[in-house]
């Protein structure tokens, strides 16, 4: 497949890209972590070999004011400066092109230094901010004009001057935190003066030759954010005062709208881009949920945008835009937005990875070396963890086959992808298969593992991945035609009634429930249940949400005193909670079950009798180790390595899985 519109150089003024991908900012932890900066040189050479055509870092801060958190990374010394060289250099050596994105946290920050227009706390941090006085405004344009040319002095092609997200420009912005009755607050025009003033300060600093990006929030999905009007004036301000690109910003960190997890169709906020190219006429960025060619190719080819940005997606593959020009998309390792190992780590204060790709921002790490002897080796199991087994082991130049009972390979991932909104977890199963051919694994499907196979395959080394089986809870009258399993309802085997209960409240219980919810992930219905105004007709873009009822009574039980749903991730499981909420989702904690009958589930809950009427009851209370081969490999004497699952069943953990699958590999 080609994409001509993605690979077609774009001009953004004091510069030329080679094609239309950005890689969107995030943090990553490694800004600042103990030699971080040599790793992150590592992490955006990676991206900048494969083809990205623009690299924007993670945000730096232009002080001690707007640290996201204490001792946050920022620029403003010749200190600062040599650190970030190492990253310049690195990129420009593998061909790529870089700009810093400059980010003040305001009330976001979680320090007690931090400030705003007005003193007025963020619900998502417990520090309330000062009000920046008129010297503290001058101080801090200032210091954003002096980072943006300390910035230059390092070798970056340009900078990003983050104004959305609900960080202190984008405070400075919209009404929900601006209270100000002096220049800097009152109507659009006051409010926008700040971050005009900032632009103009840094084209001043850093000349006509140096890119400026500007991250508008285009939709700010709170309360008392702006209209679309004001929207437009803004940028059609920015673009006056010296901007060369504008770059799309969604909803606002402490927005109850979800804008960027996996319940978000892919590519479902390009139309506000395509409604702001009709106001302006600089270089237009789309972002959120774009994850594969082509879905960026149908944005560009559209003319809803003149470049894409992905984020994410680059953590999952830094080869996609090299790989897509080679019309092997196959061959990329999709992002699957489940936030498991980059966001949520950043929001738990850790250093971002990737559940699919667990060599993200540890490039040096998870180096693959060839193997001093080729051996043969045998993979149980194709789920997540012997899949990325295999095919590492496979890389280094193993003779490496794969058995598995099942017809196709992909393990519990096969059922994760039949849940609305987990629908890209099947391209974590399409890479595997792909990347399986070009490395030369040979896979036995629906075939068993037996004692004969250990003792006859002439085996140097096995790496048991057999993952786990649903545990089955002692509970009388589970013999009952009403109890099915989750394995049984995904795969398809029963339909549960109208009237369901569910045992287990972990992350299968809540995927049983929004699978049983149903609705899928077209957009319309996305807009819709989070009240996202498609025609900006409301300020914020905000409107009353509508719920679809689903037709079916659905109860979730469990046995811990917790709140529901605290075992989820930590920028998702809110959304999951919201979800089942909207749709009339009843929750019972401290669930002691007594037994099942015709009448459904007899239970105690906090001491109470209590009966739960049902059509099916639903068994989704954890799993156990499948494992059962490791004792006879040892009795063989065959060296043996056991991940994922079949290791440690818990909850269902594929980021771990698929990190020891490729750390096994590594080791063979």
């Amino acid at each position: 497949m080609s994409y001509p519109h993605l690979f077609s150089p774009l001009d953004l003024g004091p510069i030329t890209v080679p094609n239309r991908i950005l890689m969107g900012s995030m943090h990553t932890g490694l800004e600042e972590a103990n030699g971080g900066f040599r790793r992150l040189a590592a992490f955006y050479r990676a991206r900048a070999k494969g083809e990205v055509g623009l690299i924007v870092t993670g945000g730096i801060s232009p002080n001690r004011q707007g640290w996201l958190a204490p001792f946050g990374a920022r620029m403003a010394s010749s200190k600062d400066v040599r650190h970030h060289q190492e990253i310049t250099a690195a990129v420009h050596d593998a061909g790529g092109r870089i700009a810093m994105q400059i980010l003040h946290a305001g009330r976001y920050g979680y320090h007690p230094f931090v400030v705003a227009p007005s003193s007025l706390r963020s619900p998502i941090s417990p520090f309330k901010p000062f009000a920046l006085s008129e010297r503290g405004i001058r101080n801090t344009i200032s210091n954003f004009a002096r980072a943006a040319a300390l910035a230059r002095e390092a070798g970056y092609d340009g900078v990003e001057v983050m104004g959305s997200e609900g960080y202190l420009i984008n405070q400075f912005t919209v009404p929900r935190t601006n209270k100000r009755t002096d220049e800097w607050g009152g109507d659009i025009h006051g409010r926008i003066r700040f971050p005009l003033e900032i632009i103009r300060a840094i084209r001043q600093q850093v000349g006509q030759d140096f890119l400026i990006i500007y991250r508008l929030s285009m939709l700010d999905l709170v309360e008392d954010g702006n209209t679309w009007d004001e929207v437009v004036i803004q940028a059609k301000a920015v673009q006056e005062a010296g901007v060369n690109v504008i770059n799309t910003g969604i909803g606002w960190h402490e927005a109850r709208v979800p804008t960027i997890a996996s319940v978000v169709p892919r590519g479902a906020y390009s139309w506000v881009t395509a409604r702001m190219k009709k106001e302006i006429d600089i270089p237009l960025i789309a972002v959120n949920r774009i994850n594969t060619p082509a879905v960026a190719e149908d944005i560009l080819a559209r003319g809803e945008a003149d470049m894409v940005s992905m984020a994410r997606p680059l953590l999952a593959d830094p080869e996609l835009p090299k790989k897509a020009r080679q019309a092997k998309p196959g061959s990329i390792n999709t992002c699957i937005a489940c936030n498991q190992a980059c966001l949520d780590h950043i929001f738990e204060r850790k250093e971002a990875s990737c559940l699919v790709n667990p060599a993200a921002c540890r490039e040096e790490e998870f180096a693959i070396h060839a193997a001093a002897a080729p051996k043969k080796i045998l993979v149980v199991g194709a789920g997540p963890a012997g899949c990325a087994a295999a095919v590492t082991t496979a890389e280094r130049g193993h003779d490496v086959h794969v058995y598995d009972s099942a017809s196709r390979i992909g393990g519990q991932f096969n059922l994760a992808c039949q849940v609305p909104g987990k629908a890209d977890y099947a391209e974590t199963i399409r890479y595997y298969a792909q990347r399986m051919v070009e490395t030369g694994v040979v896979l036995h499907v629906s075939t068993e593992v037996t004692a004969e196979v250990l003792q006859t395959g002439g085996w140097d080394e096995v790496i048991m991945a057999s993952g786990v089986r649903p545990r089955r809870p002692t509970i009388p009258g589970m013999d009952s035609p009403k109890v099915l399993y989750y394995d049984e309802v995904l795969r398809g085997d029963h339909t549960p009634g109208k009237r369901v209960v569910i045992i287990g409240a972990g992350g299968i219980g809540v995927d049983m429930a929004t699978y049983l919810i149903g609705g899928g992930d077209q957009t319309d219905h996305y807009l819709d249940e989070w009240g996202v105004d498609d025609s900006l007709s409301t300020r914020g873009g905000l409107q009353p949400p509508i719920v679809r009822p689903s037709g079916r009574s659905i109860t979730i039980c469990y046995r811990s005193t917790g709140k529901f749903g605290a075992g989820l991730g930590k920028t998702t499981g809110w959304v999951h909670r919201m979800h089942l909420k909207k749709n009339g989702v009843e929750t019972f904690g401290q669930v002691r079950y007594i037994r099942i009958d015709e009448d459904g589930l007899h239970a105690e809950v906090k001491g109470k009798p209590h009966l739960f009427p049902a059509d099916h009851i639903v068994v989704c209370a954890g799993q156990v180790e499948q494992n059962d081969l490791v004792g006879i490999c040892r009795e063989r004497g065959l060296p043996v390595h056991v991940v994922g699952g079949a290791r440690i069943a818990g909850e269902l953990d594929a980021k771990r899985a698929i990190e020891e699958g490729t750390k096994a590999g590594m080791a063979v």
